[in-house]
């Protein structure tokens, strides 16, 4: 409920510390008191737009804070806890407005925007009048409040929870099917390339080995003509081996016939020999070594040059080739797999969609009948209010082609307010005074199921008297027994119907300097005293006070 509304420097009130209760209270005065500034003081508390002209004259700013006391499980409060706002005993809206029409909301003394203001505040208090465009004009609100009146809140949960099954389903097979797309954009390149390396079977570390083999291979070829000239020498005719063997045996017949002065030179030649015949073994060797079939240098030279195409080509280093294949031949698997699961998938999608479309057909069904129900119910409410005539019509549009976590249906409430006229939305055909009665038969009946906590109701009665204002009065007090109600009115058969009355007035302040609107509780004769001058007019006559006090007694 709203349990206190305070006012500082906006239009006419300079000061106002307003303390409410539950059940109904009434707000009466002279025209022009100030009650609609006080309403728009408390929707400015609520979120409601800024404006500069509501500050008072001469003040740089004015301020309004409303404090809210709300049930523990009460969504307001969730709302708070999800913006990291103190979840306080009593909920404290205040919202400054400067005299250059900047506005500063605040919640529980927390900085916020004012979307999160007037989130709250709608959760908790909705304002009626005659040409009002919020609560139940809009028909945004109108499946909710079918919902609420035929208790289908947790259908239409589950309808919400299969539609994000739905959605979430038909994300992934989109996905997959864009992953699949592009893999089969790249599946011809992707085959091939894995054709083509599989075919080349590249090791890593190969580039490397064969540059070397292919170095050895050249120097080989380079030195052959120097092996060949060597072994001409060594080898040839004119290989010296033989002449110094020669010269070695003549030299020593010599010194066998005693001319031992040549046993040095013998010696020197044996040794000569000796290392002739080493050089001659090195010589083979290295022939050996060298031994090459020339065609291999032609196949490595190949193979390397094959390899460092390919590279270029996949801008990749050779020994970076077996990992290309590996990812290739990955993107063939996953396009295999992932073509089993687009199927298995969309498989899950379609189930998720009949799944939803079997619940959703459920919920349209019973909001079927709740519509019928609540456009009865309220009808029920229409003769009283002298809307005898007209029509409360519950539009319900059924498009099962339609996907949306809501359900199937579209739901808006239409009126007929005479025979033979054509039915429509509420804020088009009904004219203030019957909307207003529209929207309090809608609320009586809607009451317990959904409503916020706080209804306040602007001059729902205005055109209307008697009989009617009556009915009017005892309808917002069958609806104070469940929700707090704030009525301003100028009806003394609604006024008298309320269990508290507040009196706005203008006071003129420091002999007339400024005037200030001022709001006065009434005790019972006071109260007596104010029905009577909304029966008698300005002048209060003895037989309007009898009036008053009568009818004072009979609500009571």
């Amino acid at each position: 409920m709203l349990n206190a509304l305070s006012v500082r420097n906006i239009v006419l009130i300079d000061q106002l510390d307003l303390a409410l209760d539950g059940g109904m209270t009434v707000l009466t005065g002279e025209t022009g008191a100030g009650k609609s500034i006080l309403l728009d003081a408390l929707t400015l508390a609520l979120g409601g737009r800024g404006d500069a002209s509501l500050v008072r004259n001469g003040c740089e700013s004015g301020q309004v804070v409303a404090v809210l006391q709300l049930a523990a499980d009460h969504p307001a409060r969730a709302a708070l806890r999800d913006n990291a706002i103190p979840d306080d005993e009593d909920v404290i809206l205040r919202r400054v407005q400067f005299a250059d029409g900047r506005t500063r909301a605040f919640i529980n003394d927390q900085p916020v925007s004012a979307a999160l203001l007037q989130r709250v505040g709608g959760q908790v208090v909705e304002i009626h009048g005659q040409h009002d465009d919020r609560a139940l004009v809009d028909v945004a609100t109108h499946r909710a409040a079918l919902d609420a009146f035929g208790e289908l809140e947790a259908r239409a949960g589950v309808v919400r929870d299969a539609w994000q099954q739905v959605s979430a389903a038909q994300e992934a097979v989109a996905a997959q099917k864009a992953m699949v797309a592009e893999a089969l954009a790249q599946e011809e390149y992707a085959r091939h390339t894995v054709e083509e390396l599989s075919q080349l079977k590249v090791a890593v570390g190969e580039e490397d080995e064969l540059a070397e083999r292919r170095q050895h291979l050249q120097q080989v070829e380079r030195s052959a003509v120097d092996v060949k000239e060597t072994d001409d020498a060594l080898n040839g005719p004119a290989a010296p081996a033989m002449t110094l063997s020669s010269l070695m045996r003549r030299l020593q017949r010599k010194i066998d016939g005693g001319a031992t002065l040549f046993l040095p030179l013998v010696e020197a030649l044996d040794a000569s020999l000796l290392t002739l015949d080493r050089t001659s073994e090195a010589l083979e060797d290295l022939k050996r070594e060298m031994a090459y079939d020339p065609s291999e240098l032609e196949s490595v030279e190949e193979r390397l040059f094959a390899l460092r195409a390919v590279a270029r080509k996949h801008q990749t280093s050779c020994d970076g080739l077996p990992e290309i294949l590996a990812r290739y031949s990955a993107d063939l698997e996953t396009l295999q797999s992932g073509e089993s699961r687009l199927e298995a998938l969309e498989a899950t999608a379609a189930k998720a969609l009949a799944d939803y479309r079997k619940q959703a057909e459920a919920l349209s069904a019973a909001r079927a009948k709740a519509a019928t129900a609540l456009s009865k119910a309220v009808g029920a409410e229409l003769p009283d209010l002298k809307l005898g005539a007209a029509k409360f019509i519950v539009d319900h549009q059924v498009d099962p082609s339609r996907i949306a976590a809501a359900g199937f249906d579209q739901i808006a409430f239409h009126v007929q307010t005479n025979p033979g006229t054509a039915a429509g939305p509420l804020l088009k055909v009904a004219s203030g005074g019957e909307l207003s009665r529209f929207l309090l038969a809608l609320k009586v009946v809607l009451a317990d199921r959904g409503s916020a906590p706080v209804l306040i109701f602007d001059e729902i009665d205005t055109g209307v008297g008697g009989a009617v204002a009556d009915a009017i009065g005892r309808r917002l007090a069958r609806l104070a027994g469940k929700v707090q109600v704030l009525a301003v009115t100028h009806a003394p058969q609604v006024a008298a119907r309320a269990q508290r009355h507040l009196l706005i007035e203008k006071q003129a302040v420091n002999e007339g300097a400024f005037v200030r609107t001022h709001v006065k509780p009434l005790d019972h004769d006071a109260r007596q005293e104010e029905v009577a001058r909304m029966l008698a007019g300005a002048s209060v006559t003895d037989e309007a006070r009898a009036a008053a006090s009568k009818l004072l007694s009979e609500v009571g």
